[in-house]
């Protein structure tokens, strides 16, 4: 069955949706849209360091990712506005990372499959890093659940309680970055952050409590990468792009669903 390059993009996709679903909740409580975009964009520089050293593309990306956490995680424990700061790293690291490419020795790279993903030539060893990934993450976001939620609600009311808020919020940042660098196959460097944050948003529409959320932002992925798979099938539309547009139609509906039932209520 795993021959079959549409059952091996779907079961990426899914996947990767275990660790989307639940830390794209967090990304949304905590405001964190743009802090995903610098960080998936830093994976371009990752993919070139990669290129350039014969390492794995994973391994570089992995590694260029918790490198950019960890500055943008400075300079938010320092009490700087993060915004001008995070435009200057994001977008310097992405421009970098595609100037930086074509200094790799006889390397030919297809950027628009680093860019936008090329999730239907997902080979088995690649869903073994994505199954790992997103159960990685699901399984770290599970076990400091009440820590995370609880800092995520109110920072001083977590302090009070022993919990430490930056602590927190380090592992909230290692897991994107986690993600970052086993999604690039499947949806790109400039779409993991809609990976994380359209699912959730939409999930937030319909859920009334942060468990729902969680659940309904995993299974608005599957739906969307079911979806976008199969309108690329059909269409002949690239299938990471497709996923994002069927996550975003998804939304738009359970826009619509909560306004109609905002106005019978």
């Amino acid at each position: 069955m795993l021959d079959d390059f549409l059952v091996r993009a779907a079961l990426a996709a899914f996947g990767l949706s275990l660790a989307t679903g639940p830390l794209g909740a967090f990304v949304v409580w905590r405001r964190l849209a743009y802090f995903g975009d610098a960080t998936a964009h830093a994976a371009i520089l990752g993919v070139a360091f990669a290129l350039i050293f014969s390492v794995p593309i994973s391994l570089g990306t992995l590694v260029v990712a918790l490198a950019m956490a960890g500055a943008i995680s400075w300079m938010m424990a320092r009490g700087q506005s993060p915004d001008s700061g995070l435009g200057v790293l994001s977008f310097g690291a992405l421009a970098s990372g595609l100037v930086a490419i074509s200094f790799a020795p006889g390397v030919r790279v297809d950027l628009a499959a680093y860019l936008f993903g090329d999730i239907l030539t997902v080979t088995r060893s690649d869903l073994l890093l994505v199954w790992g990934g997103g159960i990685l993450v699901a399984s770290v976001i599970a076990w400091r659940w009440s820590k995370l939620l609880l800092s995520t609600l109110s920072p001083d009311l977590a302090a009070a309680s022993g919990v430490k808020p930056n602590r927190e919020s380090l592992v909230i940042t290692v897991s994107i970055a986690v993600v970052v660098a086993v999604s690039l196959k499947v949806v790109g460097a400039l779409l993991v952050s809609a990976m994380l944050i359209i699912p959730a948003t939409a999930a937030r529409r319909v859920a009334s409590s942060p468990v729902q959320m969680v659940v309904a932002s995993v299974l608005v992925s599957w739906a969307a990468s079911g979806a976008g798979l199969w309108a690329s099938l059909r269409l002949d539309t690239p299938a990471g792009p497709s996923i994002i547009v069927a996550a975003a139609l998804i939304f738009v509906l359970t826009t619509g669903y909560r306004t109609i039932r905002n106005q019978i209520a």
